[in-house]
């Protein structure tokens, strides 16, 4: 598997993994029927960098990851992360979360902050915690799942001054 950033030849790829996460209306902000013309604000924006990893030719997973605020706030990253739903399991997520650390490392920024992680997305708060992601705060009732109706969200980070 390689990690590599995407180009705009990946659009269609990414937009079948992106489609499909956000479908199920349980881990993603994203409405489940956002068009396919808005993949270019939410995934591959000029302000963020796009990263997709590779396997025999086809894309199995990607992330983003940006500035998570203006100016005074740029030096803390935001990332994303999605994986192909047939490919989950396969340690892809952990690929990507270890890139984007190095990522963010090389471009700067002292730490990362998961603006709103969904309290029942058990998975991947396991997977960042293992990283060295912390809760530093909930929000009650913050996402409509699509199935459970309101439920909490997390506000995670990571200092990446600290040694893991």
């Amino acid at each position: 598997m390689e990690i590599r950033k995407a180009t705009a030849l990946d659009l269609d790829e990414v937009w079948e993994i992106f489609s499909k996460v956000i479908k199920t209306g349980d881990t993603y902000v994203f409405h489940p029927n956002t068009p396919k013309e808005d993949l270019k604000k939410h995934w591959f924006a000029e302000y963020m960098e796009t990263y997709v990893i590779e396997d025999n030719g086809s894309i199995l997973g990607t992330y983003i990851i940006k500035p998570n605020q203006i100016d005074l706030g740029n030096h803390i990253a935001n990332c994303s992360y999605m994986v192909k739903p047939d490919a989950q399991g396969r340690g892809i997520g952990k690929k990507l979360c270890e890139h984007s650390l190095e990522t963010a490392r090389k471009n700067g920024f002292e730490g990362i902050q998961f603006n709103i992680v969904v309290s029942t997305n058990k998975g991947a708060i396991a997977l960042w915690k293992k990283y060295g992601f912390k809760i530093i705060g909930t929000m009650p009732k913050g996402f409509r799942h699509s199935q459970l109706g309101l439920v909490d969200t997390y506000i995670m980070y990571k200092d990446l001054k600290e040694t893991d």
